[in-house]
């Protein structure tokens, strides 16, 4: 008759282990209301089933796993600040999971799964979190126009200095070459317009000291 009484038992915990189990539990932290919901996957170690049934009962996963769970999310919560339960969200979940699995096991009961599957605060604190998001946002953005006005001014001013030395090396080269540089670039100035004028057809040349025009060959 005990056996029997065993095996519905174990039955039961596996069913519950397929269906799943959900705990809600409000939590303050940062003076901040806190809404978790938990759902647990659970069933009783076979061999220890008679010991879960005469010292907790046959009601174990009601008296065992609220108490338990709220002790644990308590435990954790208070590792995290309020933003954290966000951004660190999955943390948060494994460590929920881990600490909860090894504390039901004192009991006989192996967790399957643990999901944190909601995780809300109140209204305000939810404003505010995306408030603060949204001012963060923008600070990158005002940070990135910053550093992309220092990279022009940067870029202008190497530019500036680029152009400064051209102008420094000219002027010195003017200095040391005097009037032949200058007569040098007359020369070659006079004899680019020389060539540029006899590729042309209607071009006459007449020359120095002479009254005899001469055509030009085509």
């Amino acid at each position: 008759m005990a056996a029997k009484v065993f095996e519905s038992i174990g039955k039961f915990g596996l069913a519950l282990a397929v269906a799943g189990g959900v705990v809600n539990s409000a939590l303050y932290n940062d003076l901040q209301n806190v809404n978790i919901t938990l759902r647990i996957l659970f069933r009783p170690v076979a061999s220890q089933l008679p010991r879960i049934f005469t010292s907790i009962g046959e009601d174990y996963d009601e008296r065992v796993l609220p108490s338990i769970t709220t002790e644990i999310l308590k435990s954790v919560v208070a590792r995290f600040d309020a933003g954290e339960l966000i951004t660190q969200r999955e943390l948060v979940s494994r460590q929920v999971s881990d600490d909860l699995t090894e504390r039901a096991a004192t009991f006989g009961l192996i967790l399957d799964d643990v999901s944190l599957t909601h995780l809300t605060f109140g209204k305000e604190f939810t404003e505010a979190v995306e408030a603060k998001q949204v001012a963060q946002q923008e600070a990158e953005r005002a940070r990135f126009v910053v550093e992309k006005a220092e990279q022009q001014k940067k870029a202008a001013i190497i530019s500036a200095e680029g152009d400064s030395k051209a102008a420094e090396l000219i002027a010195n080269s003017l200095a040391t070459a005097g009037d032949g540089l200058i007569e040098l670039r007359k020369l070659e100035a006079a004899e680019d317009i020389a060539y540029q004028l006899s590729r042309s057809r209607n071009i006459t040349y007449l020359p120095s000291g002479q009254s005899v025009l001469l055509q030009l060959p085509q």
